[in-house]
């Protein structure tokens, strides 16, 4: 006869009259319990962390480096000229010649950083910003950008930078799931496919927040009295649990009901976020909540919706443009003005200018400064050169971006593209190497955050990436 087989679990039900079960259950049942049991459970990094949430302003559509933080004056002198070298394929190849920025440059704060007159209220904050202006990115389209971007492929099916940060760091947030995107329901060229888990679990994917819709988050509202739910959802329980039992406690069954318990939380946490009453109306006017102008006040309202979701824990929080519908710009990608750049770009940098300052001064006064990290960036930067009188085409070979925040060295900037704005030169970064430095400052070494899928590790960096040590404090 050939001897009974026992689980591990099934060991510690039966030996010693079920004690050890009895221990490792009231283990489980603990909000730090860091195995699968509780997949929103806080985790410790590699080392010791400078953040603990990010925050990422993500400009889609590209945004202008030559307009807003990489000032060209050889744009100016050479304007209407042909350019002196060849021109690499664009996007609809209406190519025309250099085309001189027409928005102003002025030097802020005491690191004397050019920031354009798109820009007058993040200026102000010049001295808390990391700007690389030598960014590079492998793709030239928006949805493949965009994907590219947001996991480091160019093509959906790869989990998120917010995923991989809540997998490895879970959440501190014990109403609210660890991403979060903030949306009036515009969402980038590609799809929510931007914001999913992957390969990775599914409680590791976004949760989309519309700051003014009926439902801020697809039903949350109850369905019927608080009383019968209650009465529901503990028989749900009953009978999960019981399932659980069959199957020996196993862990995706375990995450599957700790995923229920967390949408139920979420139907108080989630409203009270969204009802800002007991914010005062000096916090709302920092952000521009009070603006006439529609989307300007939208955006305010993400930023200090933001804020709010840092102080209670969650790591990962996407900011996204609203429509303005100039130049081409659509909800998918505002900022891609192929026509009217300054009237487009202007509108946008309207949008989220006073909104962003505002986030970062809000952030500093309440001591969570040092704590977030804030980026700033786009899928690609924009041509030189004009595409037929007036817009700009993408260009994915230097660009700009800022860090603010928590391990950052404020009023840095670092790298550079050549006299037109064409090329990076000087100190070439990639999206790999940005999100390498993310995860280092969340207390990651980038190349040891791992998944094995299909028989292989990936991780967010794939095969690349260093951190940026030079803007790091």
């Amino acid at each position: 006869m050939s001897p009974q087989l026992f689980s591990r679990r099934q060991m510690l039900a039966r030996a010693s009259t079920g004690f050890g079960m009895t221990a490792l259950s009231a283990l489980m049942a603990e909000r730090s319990y860091a195995g699968l049991a509780d997949p929103f459970a806080a985790r410790p990094s590699g080392y010791r962390p400078k953040v603990k949430s990010i925050i990422f302003a993500y400009m889609s559509g590209g945004a202008s480096h030559v307009d807003s933080f990489d000032p060209k004056p050889e744009l100016a002198k050479r304007h209407g000229q042909p350019m002196p070298v060849p021109v690499k394929p664009t996007m609809f190849n209406n190519n025309g010649n250099i085309m001189a920025s027409p928005f102003e440059f002025k030097r802020y704060g005491q690191s004397g950083i050019p920031v354009s007159s798109m820009f007058p209220c993040i200026g102000e904050c010049a001295d808390d910003l990391a700007v690389i202006r030598s960014m590079t990115s492998k793709v030239n389209e928006h949805a493949q950008g965009n994907y590219f971007f947001h996991c480091t492929q160019p093509f959906s099916g790869f989990p998120s930078a917010g995923a991989w940060f809540t997998y490895g760091l879970g959440s501190e947030a014990n109403d609210l799931p660890g991403f979060v995107v903030l949306s009036h329901g515009n969402v980038p060229h590609g799809g929510v496919g931007l914001f999913g888990s992957g390969f990775l679990p599914a409680v590791n994917q976004a949760s989309f927040i519309n700051p003014d819709a009926d439902e801020p988050l697809s039903n949350i509202k109850p369905r019927e009295l608080d009383a019968a739910q209650r009465r529901r959802l503990g028989l749900i329980s009953k009978l999960d649990h019981r399932f659980l039992e069959t199957t020996q406690q196993d862990a995706q069954v375990e995450a599957a009901i700790r995923n229920y318990e967390m949408a139920y939380r979420m139907q108080s946490a989630v409203p009270g976020l969204c009802d800002l009453s007991d914010e005062t109306e000096a916090t709302k006017k920092l952000y521009g909540l009070d603006s006439t102008d529609k989307e300007k006040a939208g955006y305010a309202k993400q930023c200090l919706l933001a804020r709010r979701l840092v102080e209670r824990g969650v790591r990962f929080i996407e900011l996204t443009c609203l429509n303005k519908g100039i130049g081409a710009g659509n909800a998918a990608n505002p900022w891609d003005q192929h026509g009217k750049i300054f009237e487009g770009h202007g509108a946008m940098g309207y949008q989220v200018d006073q909104p962003l300052a505002g986030l970062i001064k809000d952030l500093k006064s309440r001591g969570l400064f040092e704590e977030t990290l804030i980026i700033w960036a786009g899928e690609f930067g924009r041509t030189p050169f004009s595409q037929g009188s007036d817009g700009r085409d993408h260009n994915p070979y230097g660009f700009s971006i800022w860090l603010a925040g928590g391990g950052v060295k404020g009023g840095t900037i670092y790298g550079a593209t050549d006299e037109l704005g064409y090329h990076a030169v000087e100190n070439v970064t990639s999206v790999y190497d940005l999100w390498a430095t993310v995860l280092h400052l969340a207390g990651f070494d980038h190349e040891k955050l791992r998944y094995r899928f299909g028989g292989r590790d990936y991780r967010l960096t794939d095969v690349h990436g260093r951190v940026i040590r030079e803007v790091l404090a």
